[in-house]
């Protein structure tokens, strides 16, 4: 009789995965897991996920501008001497935006720790990390109304707590950042289909 009913269960089981309703649903990851997780993972994700991450980054920078920096804060720059949150930015911007100012940026990629790929990538709009970074890097810099004496070295830096960066003429990006700004203003494909 325990036989029976041990192949009964185990056939519903089967059925009810087979149907989708014996499988449980994947949770989306938050913004701090996202960014101190591997960035190629976020290729994984659907386009309206990370466009949620960015969202969520955007809304709770907007929250902390202005504030001492503290482990928590996405956005850290020094500024007279102290490390604060960077001035946040609207759910809706477009990063890879960069704004035409006056005055040229020199920025530096090729500096000693992680490489920005080349490789072009779906998920970053077409675009290689280091075209995506250099395009943000602009922005931030811009937006942050930052006035570097010289070239900043843009470095790559997986894994952190923090979206980007600036200190010492230095701005370093956490590339899974860079994966959700890319996303920001694409238009999502078939409803939980990642885009390629």
């Amino acid at each position: 009789m325990r036989r029976i009913a041990f192949t009964l269960g185990l056939a519903a089981s089967l059925w009810l995965t087979a149907c989708g309703m014996g499988s449980t649903p994947t949770r989306a990851p938050t913004a701090s897991q996202a960014l101190t997780s591997a960035p190629e993972l976020l290729e994984f994700e659907t386009v309206a996920t990370r466009q949620d991450l960015f969202r969520e980054i955007a809304r709770t920078s907007l929250g902390q501008a202005g504030k001492p920096a503290t482990g928590a804060a996405l956005f850290p720059v020094v500024e007279d001497g102290q490390f604060v949150a960077a001035q946040g930015f609207d759910p809706r911007a477009d990063l890879l935006q960069a704004p035409d100012a006056g005055e040229p940026l020199q920025l530096a990629f090729d500096g000693r720790g992680e490489r920005w790929s080349e490789e072009r990538r779906d998920s970053l709009q077409g675009l290689s990390e280091r075209e995506a970074v250099e395009l943000i890097a602009h922005t931030l810099i811009s937006h942050w109304q930052l006035h570097p004496s010289g070239t900043v070295q843009v470095g790559r830096v997986s894994g952190t707590p923090y979206a980007a960066a600036y200190m010492d003429g230095m701005l370093r990006v956490n590339p899974a950042f860079v994966y959700l700004a890319a996303s920001a203003l694409v238009p999502p494909g078939p409803a939980g289909v990642p885009e390629r």
